[in-house]
């Protein structure tokens, strides 16, 4: 059992109140907790298996938290895809498939479960090391950077009928290359130099593989793709038909656009096939 001992397995085995799950994939992972799949796998203590893993949350019946890391990756996902149709699902993993129980949740779990003791960390004498917490997002830093990523591509047409593409300039057309964002004006000012930066470290991804995970690509309506891009302080959300926007951990709260121009379109194609894609 990978990060845990006998008796913390045998504590979150034991009457499990499943509050919700999650899938730990190279295509599909918290961006909270890395800008990779290796990443995010670490801050569990976990080692990146190839096909991933499914996350159980959930409280024992003490009301310790507990996070179950299975392997059967395809009984979490189905169990997700019924409970996003408001269908019923009883998610109980076989044992057998359970890889490690680890103390704490990663995520912030806004659910509890009923006629049980209010959601704590498991006691020293059952937890094997220090419990699991969410990342910090109150305040602006590389896990909120990535949420506001995420966010932009789960919404892409709301923040994209907020952009007028007259009022930029398009990359490799002029001296800016990207718009006033969301929460600022001087993004035309400030994110010159660091635009040119992400796009060129993203270009450089093609000769030189990110880890795992750094370039995922999702559906989207036509024959479009989504494209999720990380690297060291940025995150990029792109549609492969239209523009991208860029955040940066030195830039809080701004939303950068840039416009397709002649070296965009180029970009996002080289990026999406390279991108891991949902099973």
């Amino acid at each position: 059992m990978a990060g845990t001992d006998e008796e913390a397995v045998a504590a979150a085995d034991d009457a499990l109140y499943v509050l919700t799950a999650v899938l730990l994939t190279p295509a599909t992972f918290p961006s909270v907790l890395g800008d990779d799949y290796p990443e995010a796998c670490g801050a569990l203590g976990l080692a990146p298996l190839a096909d991933g893993y499914g996350l159980i949350l959930g409280q024992d019946g003490e009301g310790a938290r507990w996070t179950v890391a299975i392997d059967d990756v395809s009984l979490v996902a189905v169990a997700i895809a019924s409970w996003d149709c408001g269908m019923e699902y009883e998610l109980s993993p076989d044992e057998r498939t359970v890889v490690a129980a680890l103390p704490g949740w990663p995520l912030d779990v806004a659910v509890a479960a009923p006629n049980v003791p209010a959601p704590h960390d498991p006691g020293p004498e059952v937890a094997d090391g220090a419990p699991l917490t969410p990342p910090d997002t109150t305040t602006w830093g590389p896990a909120q950077r990535r949420m506001g990523a995420d966010e932009i591509a789960r919404q892409w047409t709301t923040w994209r009928e907020q952009i007028d593409d007259a009022e930029f300039l398009n990359p490799g057309e002029g001296p800016a290359d990207a718009a006033p964002g969301a929460e600022g004006t001087e993004a035309d000012k400030k994110g010159l130099s660091p635009v040119r930066r992400v796009l060129a470290e993203a270009r450089a991804y093609a000769d030189t593989p990110p880890p795992l995970g750094r370039v995922r690509s999702s559906f989207a309506s036509g024959d479009a793709r989504i494209l999720r891009v990380d690297g060291p302080g940025w995150s990029l959300v792109a549609r492969t038909d239209d523009i991208a926007f860029v955040l940066l951990d030195e830039e809080p709260g701004e939303v950068m656009p840039v416009g397709r121009g002649p070296e965009l379109p180029s970009l996002l194609e080289a990026l999406d096939k390279m991108a891991v894609r949902p099973s």
